[in-house]
């Protein structure tokens, strides 16, 4: 089972960071939460900070672990993925390797095309569930 975190990076006024996958990306254009696979011997916090870096060139300071699930896509391929929380960070977010990035309200989520191991989660952050 590949192991993966992502960020739910968090604005004082509320709005959360997503980014689309480009259409070479593995399930093209797609919506998904910053963030990435964890290497072997990898803590998952630092994980989650290299992973920030490497695609938003940002210093993430991560914060509490909001969610844990886990998914197998129809091609047989399981994940578990932890979501944290992100509020503070150095460095302007940069779009390295994705098609867009947006700052988005949690109440619009559902309205994206996100993934489908992320939905359960979009559905509750839409719901004012977790956040």
């Amino acid at each position: 089972m590949k192991q993966v975190v992502a960020a739910l990076i968090v604005q004082a006024d509320g709005k959360i960071l997503i980014c689309q996958r480009t259409k070479h990306q593995p399930l093209a254009l797609k919506w998904e939460f910053p963030g990435g696979k964890i290497e072997e011997g990898e803590q998952p916090e630092d994980a989650l900070r290299r992973e920030l870096e490497e695609e938003l060139g940002i210093t993430a300071r991560v914060g509490e672990e909001i969610s844990r699930l886990r998914h197998t896509y129809r091609n047989g391929n399981s994940v578990e993925l932890r979501f944290y929380r992100v509020q503070e960070y150095e460095g302007e977010i940069e779009n390295r390797i994705f098609r867009d990035v947006r700052w988005v309200e949690a109440k619009d989520l559902p309205s994206y095309d996100f993934l489908d191991a992320d939905l359960g989660l979009v559905r509750d952050l839409a719901a004012g569930a977790l956040l």
